[in-house]
């Protein structure tokens, strides 16, 4: 197959943990054909197909200087046998802006995974709120007095953007309300924009554990992401420390019940973010662990993503 990711900048990968490396890694083993671009390079004129300008790339198999690359070229993504979109958030008006042309050269003939309308109706952290029953308390407001009337009713909170990643911009409000109001003006800009707001769930302490979900089914493997020193987030990108964990049975049951729902809407892959047992995040843009899970147990996610990546080209 020939692939397109659409990506992060090249040079901003980290080869020793990065989850698109290591499915660029595991397609060219299989012989498939890599090129990249980034949303920026997408483009769409009148009376012609969606285009890129692409780099086609081929992998040095070191992590220092770990790719090559032809000449770039402008290409069509119907011509590809599938694009793969790896962005990372924020999940803004440009990250809509590209599922718009990704979802117009669906239209002409390409193979998006995930699908373009799939990842603009499932906002990550917005997702969670079509499953009430694995979630704890949860508020989405812009109002000031709504959080304020959520942090009565439960004393400890979690703040959060709604578009953020990595752990950014997340706060924990203890009983005594401590900068409280700071906090919400930080976050919802004097209520132009919108908070979650959930309560704070001690079993944080064992780990934020993200579960992966390919192809509707959950990996046997999770990588439970443990909060280090002071810090309320157990985000790698935050310091936390990751811990490869077998899944249980009540996260596999959650995840499947998650999974067989959502794959049939275009969502191949999925990272459910779970604390204890409850779901604070369903992730579809971008879901990363791979590599952490494969390192420390030998579960070959990689490979089990190419795999359901080349069943799902196959059936189209």
């Amino acid at each position: 197959m020939n692939l397109l990711f659409v990506a992060d900048p090249l040079e901003s990968f980290k080869p020793y943990k990065d989850s698109t490396y290591t499915m660029m890694r595991e397609a060219a083993r299989r012989g498939h054909a890599l090129a990249a671009c980034e949303p920026r390079q997408l483009r769409w004129q009148t009376g012609q197909p969606v285009t890129a300008r692409v780099r086609p790339i081929r992998l040095t198999g070191r992590e220092d200087g770990w790719f090559a690359e032809d000449a770039p070229r402008e290409a069509a993504l119907k011509t590809f046998d599938a694009v793969l979109m790896r962005k990372d958030p924020p999940f803004d008006a440009e990250f809509i802006y590209a599922t718009h042309l990704l979802e117009q050269a669906e239209r002409e003939g390409a193979r998006v995974f995930n699908r373009p309308a799939a990842l603009r109706d499932h906002p990550e952290k917005l997702a969670i709120m079509e499953w009430p029953q694995f979630i704890g308390p949860t508020l989405v407001t812009r109002e000031e007095a709504a959080i304020r009337a959520f942090h009565a009713e439960h004393r400890d909170i979690i703040l959060k953007p709604l578009d953020g990643m990595g752990g950014m911009g997340i706060f924990r409000v203890r009983d005594d309300g401590l900068n409280l109001g700071s906090i919400v003006e930080t976050l919802n800009h004097g209520g132009a924009t919108s908070v979650m707001v959930q309560k704070f769930l001690p079993e944080i302490a064992e780990g934020d554990k993200r579960v992966l979900i390919i192809g509707g089914e959950p990996v046997p493997w999770v990588l439970a992401r443990i909060p280090q020193g002071g810090e309320v987030r157990g985000n790698l990108a935050a310091g936390g420390k990751g811990v490869a964990q077998p899944i249980t049975d009540a996260d596999r049951a959650t995840a499947r019940a998650i999974g067989q729902a959502l794959a049939p809407r275009g969502l191949l892959l999925i990272g459910l973010d779970i604390i204890g047992t409850r779901v604070t995040e369903i992730n579809v843009t971008s879901p990363t662990c791979f590599r952490e899970i494969l390192d420390q147990t030998g579960c070959d996610v990689p490979a089990i993503f190419i795999d359901a990546l080349e069943r799902a080209v196959a059936k189209t």
